[in-house]
């Protein structure tokens, strides 16, 4: 049985996307996985992209008629044997350690279920900064998505019987991880080892509005499920720090750089040392 399980689900992904992607999985230092990828696009198939790599740890399956994003990353976890499952979507980029360290955490830190790592955006660099530790990600859980779908490894037995909710797609990730608060803990490394790819065709803004809409359900749920956890937010920071925050600014780590970290010092006086959010 393989150790990793990657799960890629595909849909008239850009050549050159698709080839890229699948070199940066096939160049890792840790080996031991097998590679599914699913296609959902039965008219517009990558079977010739995919077959021409001649490596045993690949399996292509296609779809015989399209299910839908969510559907799919379920069939994955179902077809999986690994007992980790690394997300990646079609057009992002492993660097070459991904595996390797995320995987070392895990084995680590059996109390960890899901891990991920930062992220640079590209073409146009950008990183991304997610909070390290379990509590200051459930923290930010509170008000957004804080470890990055496509640069995570979740532990296999931790899902039990969750899985994807096609209802909340395409923020499905972000409702996975919001199910989990409780029954695991969660930790980014904090270090790039994951490159997203940002651009026109990009899911995050081809349904931002959805996006938008169905996160909005996502607070409402997670508060109300986690009150002690979202009490502890509003009674400790105040509104003007939430929306500094949570404003897809990270809660662990901010750039060195002008007034943006001027900002946020202005308000720390206001928060109590019991978040232990470790502010460098």
């Amino acid at each position: 049985m393989p150790k990793v399980s990657v799960l890629m689900p595909i849909y008239k992904t850009k050549p050159e996307y698709l080839k890229e992607t699948i070199d940066s999985v096939l160049s890792q230092t840790f080996t031991d996985f097998e590679f599914l990828m699913l296609d959902d696009c039965p008219t517009d198939d990558r079977a010739d992209i995919v077959n021409a790599y001649k490596d045993a740890r690949i399996t292509y399956i296609k779809n015989e008629r399209n299910l839908g994003i969510t559907p799919s990353r379920n069939k994955l976890m179902q077809l999986a044997k690994g007992e980790y499952f690394a997300v990646l979507d079609h057009d992002d980029v492993c660097l070459p350690t991904r595996f390797e360290e995320e995987v070392k955490f895990l084995d680590e830190h059996p109390e960890v279920g899901v891990v991920g790592c930062w992220v640079e955006r590209f073409p146009k660099t950008k990183i991304a900064y997610y909070p390290e530790s379990n509590e200051q990600i459930e923290v930010y859980l509170m008000q957004g998505c804080a470890v990055a779908h496509t640069a995570a490894i979740v532990r296999k037995s931790v899902l039990k019987d969750l899985q994807y909710e096609e209802t909340y797609s395409p923020s499905e990730d972000y409702c996975l991880w919001c199910r989990l608060i409780g029954k695991t803990k969660f930790h980014n490394i904090p270090k790039v080892l994951m490159k997203y790819r940002w651009y026109e065709g990009n899911t995050s803004k081809s349904q931002a509005d959805k996006m938008a809409r169905v996160t909005k359900e996502l607070h409402e749920i997670v508060r109300h499920e986690h009150p002690d956890i979202w009490a502890n937010v509003c009674e400790n920071v105040p509104h003007i720090v939430r929306m500094r925050l949570f404003g897809f600014i990270p809660v662990g780590k901010f750039r060195q750089n002008g007034n943006r970290r001027k900002g946020i010092l202005r308000y720390l006086p206001f928060i109590k040392t019991k978040m232990k959010v470790d502010l460098k």
